[in-house]
């Protein structure tokens, strides 16, 4: 990449490889500054500001005004209004209104804040900008130069001094320390070849995000070409983001428009070490944000090559994560079938009692049926009795059989989890601020997204002792029920039914074949017989097969609907009516 600095939808990229300011007066010299500047004044004639009315007044010409602009900003470093103005006359006429002076510095500040914005480094050559000095330690010293920067135009043009300092993230919200890598891609897919592979991800916390969407709608079908081929790609525009998606490597593409979505993949999935991609063909290819003019959002298996690869074209209807992770899913899973293995759209937890007893419970069911929520309280309400707890999974999972032991196992896809706000409990996000990169968090299926397992344990395969459906529509029943055979069992987990919350873009009571949009419903037909099998052997082996009444999907029951499903699970392992509490921290 060959460009110092690139604003894109939101985004600012600085390249500290070609550029990296040390100074305050080269960086208000710098390109990039200029080009903040330029994109500020616009987007302030585009609002028809008092702001910009006001510099217009002064200088009708915008380019011209960003160079005086930037002349006075490189001069109030060092100087306050009377002096500039003594010094260079023509900028007089900017100081009249000290008001409007505090407010341009105040609101180009706050533009700057509002960017996303990405450092990125490339460690295969040494080049002008980034110099001896290591990416992270870079990315604060950049901070540091932002504020102090700030704070002396602010002083010299107002004369006011600070008596509360908030050392915000004013710098660069990630980083990522990138690589150019020859892959063993196949000759189809040659067209990929020159972008960069991400190789380390800084996050500076919290990380919010706004998209143009925040819900996800519909399957992605499948087709009968590849989407990928013979499609041409800029270098410049594109990373590689080489991810661990369950126990399978994938190369996620992403156009740097959508760098968000990109970034946020490292709470999510495994970030592959070159050891592991080198050399090696991946088993997944996706690509997201590709310019075609179009809404394609297929994917194709590509038997040849033994490859499941995708491609989602770059359109706001498609500005949102849950297209970025649940596309990654569906090649995962349908990979998964081809070997004749189950997917599961679920969480699972191993826990381990204080009596030593061990419990590895599997729940089941679509978007916003209460897996998570009800795992959440799981951990909160059996404090008194739970050792250790791990999640292994959040939302997708899947089954194998163990010729070995002849038991059906179960492993995970993700290290993270990708959870609405609204479910969770007052605060918890808050605990987590530290890790968590926030979604559109003021706004309807507001989503967090959180490392919660490490790898290791999301590939291991665990035994199952409970496998339940998540039932969040129907108000009667138990909390708890299971089922006698496999025929009842099927009835329901078949059936995929739930009460949709909002977090796709139907409503009411629908299904889906397994509850697993993502590969089962594509392929239900070469599905259906695994299903069968697999709850054959669970039956058979001693599992216990079951539902949890959520009642997540009733208006009233968003919270008490998952608390009454956790302590059910919790009396049943335990054997107590009645569940102690944790005594009070003295």
């Amino acid at each position: 990449m060959a460009f110092k600095f690139e604003i894109t939808r939101g985004n600012a990229i600085l390249n500290f490889s070609e550029e990296f300011c040390q100074s305050r007066c080269e960086l208000i010299e710098s390109e990039s500054f200029f080009r903040v500047l330029r994109k500020f004044i616009k987007d302030n004639a585009r609002r028809e500001t008092t702001l910009y009315t006001y510099l217009h007044k002064i200088e009708s010409d915008d380019i011209a005004l960003a160079h005086q602009l930037k002349d006075i900003f490189r001069l109030l470093l060092i100087m306050g209004p009377s002096e500039i103005g003594g010094t260079r006359p023509e900028f007089k006429p900017y100081f009249k209104d000290g008001d409007m002076v505090e407010e341009l510095i105040e609101q180009l500040y706050l533009f700057w804040r509002k960017l996303q914005r990405y450092a990125l480094v490339f460690n295969d050559e040494k080049r002008e900008g980034y110099q001896n000095v290591g990416f992270a330690d870079a990315q604060e010293e950049f901070e540091k130069l932002i504020l102090r920067t700030y704070r002396t135009i602010s002083y010299q043009a107002t004369h006011k001094t600070e008596k509360v300092l908030r050392q915000i993230t004013a710098g660069v919200n990630a980083g990522l320390e990138i690589t150019n890598l020859r892959t063993s891609l196949p000759y189809e897919y040659r067209c990929l070849d020159d972008i960069p592979f991400i190789e380390k991800v800084v996050i500076h916390p919290p990380f919010i995000m706004y998209s143009r969407r925040n819900k996800r709608d519909g399957v992605f079908p499948e087709v009968n070409y590849n989407p990928i081929e013979d499609n041409k790609f800029d270098p410049d525009e594109w990373f590689c983001y080489p991810a661990k998606v369950g126990d399978q490597l994938a190369f996620v593409y992403f156009n740097i428009k959508y760098m968000a979505q990109g970034i946020t993949l490292c709470n999510l999935f495994d970030l592959a070490d070159e050891s592991e991609y080198r050399g090696r063909k991946p088993d997944l290819i996706y690509v997201y944000g590709y310019e075609d003019g179009e809404k394609n959002q297929a994917f194709y298996q590509d038997d040849k090559n033994d490859m499941m690869v995708a491609l989602l074209s770059a359109n706001d209807e498609f500005d949102y994560f849950g297209y970025m992770k649940k596309m990654c899913l569906t090649l995962h899973n349908v990979r998964q079938i081809n070997h004749g293995n189950l997917p599961i759209h679920g969480a699972m937890v191993v826990m381990k009692l204080h009596d030593g007893t061990r419990r590895n419970i599997v729940v089941m069911g679509d978007s916003g049926a209460g897996k998570s929520e009800t795992i959440e309280q799981i951990k909160a309400l059996g404090a008194a009795y739970i050792e250790d707890i791990k999640t292994i999974y959040d939302d997708m999972g899947v089954l194998s059989y163990d010729a070995e032991s002849r038991r059906v196992k179960t492993s995970g896809t993700e290290t993270g989890a990708f959870v609405r706000l609204d479910d969770l409990d007052a605060g918890y996000s808050f605990k987590e601020l530290d890790r968590s990169i926030f979604m559109n968090p003021d706004k309807k299926n507001a989503r967090i997204v959180i490392p919660i397992t490490d790898y290791k344990d999301v590939v291991a395969k665990h035994d199952v002792d409970m496998f339940l459906y998540a039932n969040n529509y129907e108000e009667t029943g138990a909390p708890l029920e299971f089922f006698d055979n496999e025929e009842q069992a099927l009835k329901v987990f078949r059936a995929g039914q739930r009460m949709a919350k909002g977090t796709t873009t139907e409503y009411g009571l629908v299904g889906s074949y397994f509850a697993n949009p993502f590969g089962p419903v594509q392929r239900q037909e070469q599905t259906d017989p695994i299903l069968k099998d697999y709850f054959d052997k669970m039956f058979k082996q001693g599992v216990k097969v079951g539902q949890l009444h959520t009642r997540l999907g009733i208006k009233g029951n968003e919270h008490n609907g998952p608390k009454d499903a956790a302590l059910a699970i919790l009396k049943y392992i335990t054997g107590e009516d009645e569940l102690k509490k944790l005594p009070d921290e003295e």
